[in-house]
């Protein structure tokens, strides 16, 4: 069976969104500035070429985000860095909504059912693993209906405070198993857990 893999940047404080949205936390907001040392961009890149399938809430779809890397395809189709950004583009795209009657995006499939069977009818499919880029809300719905089956966070080298977290659902607590860990020259963590 496939996993489903929640991926996501955090604050070394554990937000991954701060309550101040000023703040210059992540040493790569998905924009040209991209402080990431080699070593990260090729880890980063070995996740993608092990999925073959998104998973996307309605909000970050329509946000842009595969506008997004889908230009950063065209732009840099030869660099390795950029790699991530065409199996962006070729994978086959998932958005839980009842909101949208059809997808305008290219191997993009609209799941209109109940969050739990339609991504447990993804993780019996056939195939690679499910990667899903949070927004924190879906995450956290994720999270809280026990269908992540790894959480790999990327730990930026900043402290910021107070904000959101992918565990807000402080009912019962979140045990968790360390997969790996992996330090990286330009001062991010990687944290891979599975639940306990």
């Amino acid at each position: 069976m496939r996993k489903l893999i929640v991926q996501m940047q955090m604050s070394v404080d554990g937000f991954v969104s701060p309550a101040n949205g000023d703040i210059d936390w992540q040493l790569w907001g998905w924009g040209d500035r991209w402080r990431w040392d080699a070593a990260l961009k090729r880890d980063f890149n070995a996740v993608f070429a092990g999925i073959d399938t998104i998973l996307l809430s309605r909000k970050i779809i329509e946000e842009g985000y595969l506008d997004h890397w889908g230009r950063a395809a065209t732009r840099f189709p030869a660099n390795p860095d950029y790699a991530f950004a065409q199996r962006i583009v070729e994978a086959r795209k998932v958005v839980l909504t009842n909101k949208l009657q059809a997808s305008r995006w290219e191997r993009t499939d609209i799941a209109r059912g109940a969050m739990a069977d339609e991504v447990n009818a993804l993780k019996r499919q056939p195939g690679k693993d499910i990667l899903t880029i949070g927004g924190v809300g879906f995450a956290s719905s994720l999270t809280s209906a026990g269908l992540v089956d790894e959480f790999q966070f990327f730990v930026n080298p900043t402290a910021v405070g107070a904000g959101r977290s992918v565990f807000h659902d402080t009912r019962h607590g979140h045990a968790l198993r360390l997969l790996g860990s992996s330090a990286y020259d330009c001062g991010m963590v990687v944290n891979r857990y599975a639940p306990a």
